[in-house]
């Protein structure tokens, strides 16, 4: 759906985007992430065509973004951050104006205009003014106009920013359905929502593209399997005794279980894993009934990648 090759940006002597390349398959769900000044909000200005690259290429849907803008467009949703509305029109009014900016034209109006309704849960406020709308409410006009001339691909840039945590569950289960017939591109500081609705992550440091991979992947390339979770039959003092003699093997935390059973956060060095754990285990003839490795969190695998990035 989306192909990024080598792109780059500048203005006025700052690199916003550095030979940025990455795909996006279709009826994808996916994470765009990275602290502020990064570069995000450029790259979707160029996927959305407000914006073209001073090198590389950007195809969408099969078109070319700067050589058939207006196809890539019409086969595009954006909602940005801010989402621009008129507070002084009708919710039924405004979206059937925008309809008909966007293309949809005739009887289609009316039947896309109860879609994008249903699919928001904006059935019961269509006759009532936006500007006496909630937050909420006017987040999900928003997701309605760039789903009303039925999109191939969604951009939406922090959709759940300034909703309360009803409105936020919400508009994710929403984002979550659309992913059925859409490619969404979803951008958000939020990595609970990242985890929540998205499948892959696309993490984009000073211009750079420093992670692209599931969401799952990424957290386990972050913990490094350096950390591991052990449960022995041993008496603390003798696990301390032999663990002393091996230096890769530090202690983080023990506790003492009930039967003689203890349970240990181990922190390994760099270069060993589980696996060797467990071999030093059996050598020592250790009786072991859990040994399993700590995977990051989210956060703090994306934290993880900022650090790596800027050699912290």
């Amino acid at each position: 759906m989306i192909r990024v090759e080598a792109i780059s940006k500048q203005f006025v002597g700052i690199q916003a985007l550095k030979q940025v390349s990455f795909e996006v398959g279709a009826n994808e769900v996916v994470g765009f992430l990275g602290p502020n000044g990064a570069g995000k909000t450029t790259l979707m200005r160029m996927l959305s065509g407000f914006l073209t690259p001073d090198e590389g290429s950007i195809e969408v849907a099969g078109f070319d973004a700067i050589m058939n803008a207006w196809e890539v467009k019409r086969r595009m949703g954006y909602l940005p951050e801010h989402c621009p509305l008129y507070p002084e029109m009708r919710v039924d009014e405004f979206l059937t104006y925008r309809a008909a900016i966007k293309g949809v034209l005739g009887r289609r109006v009316r039947d896309r205009l109860q879609m994008v309704k249903m699919q928001c849960g904006l059935e019961q406020v269509g006759h009532r003014i936006i500007g006496q709308l909630s937050k909420g409410y006017r987040q999900r006009i928003g997701l309605a106009d760039a789903l009303i001339h039925e999109p191939e691909l969604l951009i939406l840039d922090e959709p759940t920013v300034g909703l309360d945590p009803h409105q936020i569950r919400q508009v994710r289960s929403l984002i979550k359905g659309l992913a059925k017939q859409h490619t969404v591109l979803l951008s958000t500081h939020i990595m609970q929502e990242v985890e929540a609705v998205c499948e892959r992550v696309l993490v984009i440091r000073s211009g750079e593209v420093v992670a692209a991979d599931t969401v799952d992947n990424f957290r386990k390339d972050a913990s490094l399997d350096r950390s591991v979770i052990m449960e022995v039959q041993c008496e603390a003092v003798a696990f301390q005794s032999l663990s002393e003699s091996v230096a890769w093997i530090g202690i983080a935390r023990m506790d003492a279980l009930a039967d003689g059973w203890l349970r240990l956060e181990l922190n390994l060095e760099e270069g060993y894993l589980a696996e060797d754990v467990f071999a030093w285990a059996a050598e020592m003839k250790l009786v072991l009934r859990l040994l399993q490795t700590i995977e990051s969190t989210l956060e703090e695998a994306f934290v993880a990648a900022m650090d790596e990035k800027t050699g912290s």
